[in-house]
């Protein structure tokens, strides 16, 4: 969420900020504003899809300076959209906000938009790390501030609605929280900060009262909007609502302050919305029905005395308590460890989705519709529940589309469902390295459904980014210096997005059937460790590089000569096997090959990577449950709900 105007107002007062020298403490992180604080504030590369090492490195050095100083970290990430629908207006602007950015960044402009994987990433080097995480099944800041009111310690965000909640710890804004700097001796380390309470606030404001600050936010605006009949009302009380021109953020703090003013002069909310009552015309439905909708407003901010993730935290081995109804555990548990896309709970409760926007070209077709297939399967997975049942699902990218739900056409194991949306046959993929099968998979379903169709330098360029990393970063032709321009190939910016979109959407599918394949690492596996400019890593994928290799390998050099010694047979296997996997699998041609492949599945037997799937169904209803196969007692085992 975030209150309109607040962080102007609160940081253009000193008074309402105290500097802290962190340490010694837990801390409650808002883990989609670090994330997206992190990318944006290090201009980390947009334009040609991501620079993930890059982020990994970054991440690996924040958690090591929060370790320094003895601060333990517990990252709580929001999830799906929030079901009430209250802030969908709000997310359909932003959406379309970032399209405009995507547009602009592909033609060289400035503009602000995440690479869509970087909060897999996020969540990877957080799980490698052993860093305390959970991801909400929707927005995540009510449950933040209960964590944080439980454990009396501060949280850390980008997050207006912070400056509203009754933190005893307070609110470390990320904005002022110095972490690559730290001061002290060796052995007592700690973090340069600024630290608001609510104290603080309502003591400049003559002692008001801390309940009646949600009905400031509420007031105001936040990322539900404000109540209808909000804006009669402030005109009502003269708080000069024209003061919007004035100058950037100046009519908004001015009209916060002023409203503040107002407020301290009540000793209760209900008192204050008798007032709103009585100033809208008592006894009429307008005053009540403004009251009413404050009130519900106003409860957003409140904080329960008993946090349901506290528990999770000190090792529970369940979902957290409101979880989403109609998942089986094992997938409810795997979201909450953050193993699972909110795409998923989206899917489920909202029949909708909101795709990310990438940097492409506007004038073709949404990147994201090169994985469409894989996207219908997840729905057919979710949703679809009989032989001729149809649904639909929503998505949201530049236009708005309902796509149908398609289910795998024939009960398969959870790796036979993943091989045959990607079109793939699993021999293709024998001389790959096991934790490379995916990326190589989709590598060949990029090339079986990107339009237009990859070019041999565009598929030769990607592969070599994945076997890339064993050379050092200082002679990769690709590397660029921090600050450097490059002009942008938007044929290969579209394509790549294609690849990544196409990933992003299988990694969804893979975890939804209980990783029938390893995920490769997105980013570097050793970078963790070693974070300097000549460090050796294997990525899996690296924007400005890739397109470095690409502009190579169209000025005329051979992809054999971009490669170190002894990686030249990795790049054949992986380039041929990607070639193969390009190549569609045909279904079974005829009723009695189906039958034998029926007969086959229904004799009991288990196997690695999700064979045997449906010996422990029972019934045609069972079968044409997916989640039937999910939970089928003979693959259940493959993967670890602990």
């Amino acid at each position: 969420m975030g209150v309109q105007g607040l962080t102007t107002y609160v940081e253009g007062n000193r008074r309402f900020l105290q500097d802290v020298k962190f340490r010694d403490s837990r801390l409650v992180i808002d883990g989609c504003s670090l994330y997206f604080r992190l990318y944006f504030n290090h201009c980390l590369d947009q334009q040609h899809g991501g620079d993930y090492d890059a982020f990994s490195c970054l991440l690996s050095q924040f958690f090591a300076a929060l370790a320094a100083c003895n601060i333990q970290p517990y990252v709580v990430l929001d999830g799906g959209i929030d079901p009430s629908n209250k802030k969908l207006p709000t997310l359909r602007q932003r959406l379309l906000s970032k399209i405009k950015e995507a547009d602009s960044l592909s033609h060289g402009r400035n503009g602000w938009v995440l690479p869509i994987l970087t909060r897999d990433v996020f969540i990877q080097v957080l799980t490698q790390r052993g860093i305390p995480l959970v991801q909400c099944p929707f927005e995540a800041d009510r449950e933040i501030a209960c964590l944080a009111h439980q454990w009396s310690c501060p949280v850390l965000t980008n997050d207006s609605d912070f400056y509203i909640f009754d933190l005893p710890g307070g609110y470390l804004p990320l904005h002022f929280f110095q972490w690559t700097n730290l001061n002290g001796k060796a052995s007592h380390h700690y973090i340069s900060a600024r630290c608001y309470t609510t104290n603080g606030l309502c003591r400049w404001f003559g002692g008001l009262n801390k309940m009646l600050l949600p009905l400031c936010a509420v007031l105001t605006g936040n990322d539900y909007g404000a109540p209808k009949g909000a804006e009669t009302l402030l005109s009502l009380l003269d708080l000069n609502v024209s003061a919007r021109g004035g100058g950037r953020g100046k009519g908004n703090a001015s009209r916060i302050e002023r409203l503040l003013i107002w407020l301290s002069s009540f000793s209760s909310p209900v008192e204050a919305l008798e007032e709103v009552s009585r100033l809208m015309g008592d006894g009429l439905k307008a005053g009540s029905r403004l009251s009413s909708q404050l009130w519900v407003g106003m409860q957003e901010y409140h904080i329960t005395p008993q946090s349901t993730l506290a528990r999770w935290f000190s090792g529970g081995k369940a979902a957290p308590r409101g979880w989403i109804s109609g998942l089986p555990e094992c997938l409810s548990l795997a979201a909450a460890q953050g193993l699972l896309a909110p795409l998923v709970v989206d899917t489920v409760v909202m029949r909708r989705v909101l795709l990310i926007p990438q940097v492409e070209n506007s004038k073709l077709a949404s990147s994201h519709w090169s994985a469409r297939a894989l996207r219908q399967a997840v729905y057919g997975i979710l949703l679809l529940r009989g032989h001729d049942a149809q649904t639909q699902v929503h998505e949201s990218i530049k236009q708005g589309a309902r796509v149908e739900a398609h289910p795998p056409r024939y009960p398969l194991s959870r790796l036979g469902i993943l091989l045959e949306v990607l079109g793939i046959k699993e021999a293709a993929l024998t001389p790959v390295p096991r934790h490379l099968n995916l990326a190589v998979a989709v590598t060949g379903f990029w090339l079986q459904e990107a339009t237009p169709t990859p070019s041999q330098p565009q598929l030769q360029a990607l592969v070599l980014g994945m076997v890339y990393g064993e050379l050092s970063r200082n002679s990769q032709p690709g590397n660029q210096q921090a600050g450097e321009k490059r002009g942008l190939d938007v044929g290969m910016a579209h394509s790549l997005s294609q690849w990544q979109a196409c990933l992003w959407t299988a990694l969804c599918l893979n975890q939804l059937l209980l990783l029938p394949m390893p995920e490769p690492h997105l980013s570097c596996e050793n970078i963790l460790y070693i974070c300097c400019p000549l460090s050796l890593c294997f990525r899996l994928f690296s924007g400005t590089l890739v397109h470095g290799l690409f502009k190579c390998l169209k000025g005329g050099r051979a992809a054999e000569s971009l490669l170190g010694g002894g990686s030249g047979q990795l790049y054949s296997s992986l380039l041929d096997a990607a070639k193969n996997c390009g190549c569609k699998a045909k279904p079974p041609s005829s009723a009695a090959e189906r039958r034998k492949r029926g007969q086959r599945r229904g004799r009991r037997g288990r196997g690695r990577g999700g064979r045997g799937a449906w010996s422990g169904c029972r019934g045609t209803e069972e079968i044409n449950n997916m989640f039937a196969l999910l939970m089928s007692e003979d693959e259940s085992d493959d993967y670890d709900c602990n």
